[in-house]
C-alpha cells in the first residue's frame, strides 16, 4: 500500500486540527450537524477520517462512526477515537448498500479522483442513505485564490487547473505541506449526480462574508 502524504505531518496535523484551527473546525462541525443530523446508533462511515478529529462529534449526534484513511500516521491517533481501517477510499473494504450514512470532511482536495470516491460512497450507502460532503469552497479557496486580505478573495485564471500543487497565499497551512488537487464546482456537483445520488441541500460558511466552506447533502434513491 502506498505511503500517504499525511504520514510525514501526522503529529503536526493532530495539533493543527485540535488546537490551531479549532474555530474553523467548529464551523465544519456545524455543517456536519445541519446536513447529517442525528441518529439512534446507526453507523456512519467517515471517509478520509485522518486523526479521527470529528469522531466525538459524530458520536454526540448519535451515530456510530467508522473511519477509513490511507495515512498510517494519522490513524495512530484515530485508533483511540473510532474503529478504523487503512484503505484506499476509491476501493473501500465495505459491502454494497450496507451503511446508512457516509461523510467526507475536508478530504476532497487530498484525492486525485474525487468522483471515484463519491461513486464508492454511493455504492456502500444503503437505499435512502445520506452522503455529506464538507470541504473547502471550490470557488474561493485554492492555489488560484489569494485570501490574504480577509475582506476579499482575489481569484486568478488558475481556477481551471486541476493539477496538484503546493502553491498558495498561506505558507503555514496544510496545503503548503502536502499540496492539493482542485475540484471545480461543476466537477464536484456532476460527480454527485453521476454517482446516482440526489443532491438535497447545499450550505456555505465563512468567517467573513466570503465563504471558505461548501457543504452538500445527497441521498441514495
Amino acid at each position: 500500500m502506498p505511503t500517504a502524504a499525511y504520514d510525514d505531518i501526522a503529529d503536526w496535523y493532530e495539533r493543527f486540527a485540535s488546537d490551531t484551527s479549532a474555530d474553523y473546525m467548529d464551523r465544519v462541525r456545524v455543517q456536519l450537524t445541519d446536513l447529517l443530523g442525528s441518529a439512534a446508533g446507526h453507523r456512519c462511515l467517515d471517509l478520509c477520517c485522518g486523526t479521527g478529529v470529528h469522531a466525538a462529534h459524530l458520536r454526540a449526534l448519535g451515530w456510530q462512526p467508522m473511519g477509513v484513511d490511507l495515512s498510517a500516521g494519522q490513524l495512530r491517533y484515530a485508533h483511540g477515537r473510532l474503529p478504523v481501517a487503512r484503505a484506499d477510499v476509491t476501493r473501500l473494504p465495505v459491502a454494497d448498500g450496507c451503511v446508512p450514512a457516509v461523510t467526507c470532511v475536508l478530504g476532497h482536495t487530498d484525492l486525485p479522483d474525487y468522483s471515484a470516491v463519491i461513486a464508492e460512497a454511493a455504492r456502500v450507502l444503503a437505499p435512502g442513505g445520506r452522503f455529506v460532503h464538507v470541504g473547502v469552497h471550490p470557488c474561493f479557496v485554492g492555489a488560484f485564490a489569494d485570501r490574504s486580505d480577509p475582506a476579499r478573495a482575489v481569484v486568478d485564471g488558475g481556477y481551471a487547473d486541476r493539477a496538484r500543487t503546493r502553491r498558495g497565499w498561506n505558507p503555514n497551512g496544510v496545503r503548503a505541506r502536502v499540496g492539493a488537487w482542485h475540484v471545480p464546482l461543476a466537477d464536484l456537483l456532476n460527480a454527485v449526480t453521476e454517482a446516482g445520488l440526489v443532491p438535497t441541500r447545499f450550505q456555505e460558511s465563512g468567517a467573513t462574508a466570503i465563504p471558505d466552506l461548501l457543504a452538500l447533502q445527497a441521498t441514495k434513491p
